[in-house]
């Protein structure tokens, strides 16, 4: 049995939804995210670089916890 399955896909489409729905309701809900300490950014006159490390290590975390919870 594949990781991809009928299951796995309406969970993450309803987690989709409810995400979407957050956001559209509650414009300033995930301001935050992107923008937290450890989160690595370069600013000069005519470039910039944006590394967003911890924000992805929160979410590896939580995708991690998600899928463990629905096997």
């Amino acid at each position: 049995m594949g990781i991809v399955n009928g299951k796995s896909l309406i969970i993450i489409g309803i987690f989709i939804v409810v995400i979407g729905s957050i956001l559209y309701v509650f414009p300033n809900a995930f301001k935050w995210f992107g923008n937290l300490p450890g989160d690595i950014r370069i600013e000069k006159e005519n470039s910039r670089f944006y590394f967003p490390i911890v924000t992805m290590l929160l979410i590896s975390l939580a995708v991690n916890l998600l899928i463990r919870l629905i096997r």
